[in-house]
């Protein structure tokens, strides 16, 4: 995944605002803490961020690829 497919799907599913938030507040409890943020700029490939995203904030896993998109095995 490519980080502007990242921040699509972010902002696709929780809107500017709060994908903003989610980005620099939301500590992963399975990324010893760390924020989304942290996490790509230490080099952490976007869909590994992304889906620990989805897993905290309970994004069903049929949205995990985006709205509207056909379910695809993400684990």
């Amino acid at each position: 995944m490519k980080l502007s497919q990242f921040h699509s799907l972010l902002r696709d599913e929780f809107g500017d605002g709060l994908a903003a938030v989610l980005l620099s507040d939301t500590r992963l409890t399975e990324f010893a803490d760390l924020t989304p943020s942290q996490l790509l700029d230490a080099g952490e490939e976007p869909r590994i961020v992304w889906l620990a995203i989805c897993r905290s904030q309970g994004v069903p896993k049929e949205r995990w690829f985006g709205k509207n998109k056909p379910k695809r095995h993400a684990d």
